[in-house]
C-alpha cells in the first residue's frame, strides 16, 4: 500500500530529495483530492446536516496558559529511557510491556503481571528512579545493542514549542497545538452568544495538530504533523449517558456510509479512563496491521470548561431557560484523524487481482473507491 501510494501520486515522503523527514508526509495530486473529499464529507455531515452544530476555524498558536489549563503542560509527556550503546530511545512503559509479553510467552504470566503492576504504581507516583531500578533489576536489554546500559529516566513532553516575538531575549515560549479541541473550548462563549446557541449544541473544527511522537511509525498512521476532525457537543449535566450512546451510533453510521462493510469495524471501550472522562471508546478499523483506532468518542464531563474558567477567571457558564439554572455544560467529544481515515479508505479500496493464464503469471493492483 505504501509503495502504491507513492507510485501513483497519493502520498510522498516529506522533503524526499533531502532523504526525507521522519514521520512527516506530503499528499500528492490524487492524495490531496481524496483527502479533500473525506474532509468535505465529514464537514457537510457534521455542520450542514445538523441544525445545532456549527463550525469554527481556530488558530494553531494559542495563549500558553491554554495548555496549562488543559493539563498538557504537566501531563502530556512520556517517561523515556535511552540505551547508551545503541542511542535508541524507548518509552519506559513500552519497554516494560514488551518484557512482560516475553515472560507471558515463556509461561511466566504472573511474573509479567507483577512487573506491570509495579510499573503502574511507579508511573502514578512519577518515581523515575524506581522505574530505572525496575528495568535494571529485571536485566531488560535493548533490542538493538543487546546491552542493559541505560541512561536515567526522563520526562519527554510531546508538544512542539517555539518562540513568539521578534527578539529572542523578549520572545515567549508558545506551543504548536497538540489537539484542535482546545480552540473550541476557549471559543465556547463567543460561539454560544453570537450564534444564540441553545444547549444541546455542537462546535466542529478541522485543523492541523502537532505531536513530537518518539516512536512514529506505520506510514501515515502515526505522524508528527496530522489533521484532526473534532466535534465537541455541549449538553446538560446528567444527560451524558444518552448523548454518548447517540454519538457512538451516529459516528458508526457515518463510517459505514463510506462504503466500508460492518465486519471491518468494532468498538473498543477504554479500560483505563482519563481522569476527566466518565466514558470513552474508540471506533477501530481492521487495517492490514490489525484493528487500530481511527476515531475516539469521549464523555469529558465539565472538565475542560471548568479548567478554563479556573485559569482565565472568566465564567464558562450557560443559563438554561428551560430549568432556570446556570451551569457549566458537559461535553461529548467525537475526534477522528483525517490521515488515519485516508489510510482506512485506501486500505479498504486496495485490491490485488490475479490475471494469470495457462501461459503466464500476471497480476495487477486496483483501487476500488466507493
Amino acid at each position: 500500500i505504501i509503495s502504491h501510494c507513492k507510485e501513483y501520486g497519493f502520498v510522498f515522503q516529506s522533503s524526499e530529495i533531502y532523504d526525507g523527514l521522519s514521520a512527516v508526509y506530503d499528499y500528492g495530486q490524487w492524495g490531496s483530492e481524496l483527502k479533500k473529499n473525506i474532509r468535505d464529507y465529514w464537514w457537510k455531515s457534521m455542520t450542514q446536516l445538523h441544525e445545532n452544530i456549527v463550525g469554527i476555524d481556530a488558530a494553531i498558536f494559542m495563549h500558553p496558559t491554554t495548555w496549562k489549563a488543559s493539563g498538557h503542560v504537566d501531563n502530556f509527556s512520556d517517561p523515556m529511557i535511552d540505551n547508551k550503546d545503541s542511542k535508541k530511545r524507548y518509552r519506559v512503559d513500552h519497554l516494560l510491556e514488551a518484557f512482560a509479553d516475553d515472560l507471558e510467552k515463556a509461561g511466566k504470566k504472573e511474573e509479567g503481571d507483577a512487573i506491570l503492576a509495579t510499573m503502574d504504581q511507579l508511573l502514578a507516583a512519577n518515581d523515575f528512579d524506581g522505574l530505572k531500578k525496575l528495568i535494571e533489576d529485571n536485566k531488560i536489554k535493548c533490542a538493538v545493542s543487546g546491552t542493559a546500559n541505560w541512561t536515567d529516566v526522563r520526562q519527554f513532553n510531546l508538544m512542539f514549542s517555539t518562540q513568539l516575538g521578534s527578539v529572542t531575549e523578549d520572545a515567549s515560549e508558545i506551543y504548536l497545538r497538540p489537539e484542535t479541541a482546545q480552540g473550541i473550548f476557549v471559543n465556547f462563549l463567543n460561539v454560544q452568544k453570537t450564534g444564540r446557541m441553545k444547549i444541546p449544541f455542537g462546535i466542529a473544527q478541522i485543523g492541523k495538530a502537532f505531536r513530537n511522537e518518539i516512536v512514529a511509525r506505520q506510514f501515515i498512521f502515526r505522524m508528527r504533523e496530522f489533521e484532526q476532525m473534532e466535534m465537541q457537543f455541549f449538553i446538560r449535566p446528567g444527560s451524558q449517558k444518552e448523548w454518548y450512546e447517540y454519538w457512538k451510533e451516529a459516528r458508526m453510521k457515518w463510517h459505514l456510509s463510506l462504503g466500508i462493510t460492518e465486519d471491518k469495524y468494532r468498538f473498543h471501550d477504554h479500560v483505563k479512563l482519563a481522569h476527566y472522562a466518565d466514558a470513552a471508546c474508540d471506533i477501530e478499523f481492521e487495517f492490514p496491521i490489525g484493528f487500530k483506532e481511527v476515531e475516539g468518542i469521549h464523555s469529558r464531563t465539565d472538565y475542560d470548561l471548568s479548567r478554563h474558567q479556573e485559569f482565565s477567571k472568566k465564567k464558562m457558564q450557560y443559563f438554561d431557560p428551560e430549568i432556570n439554572q446556570n451551569y457549566i455544560p458537559y461535553v461529548i467529544e467525537t475526534s477522528i484523524g483525517l490521515d488515519r481515515c485516508f489510510l482506512m479508505v485506501i486500505s479498504n479500496a486496495y485490491a490485488e487481482e490475479d490475471l494469470s493464464t495457462a501461459e503466464k503469471q500476471d497480476s495487477r493492483v486496483v483501487l476500488r473507491f466507493a
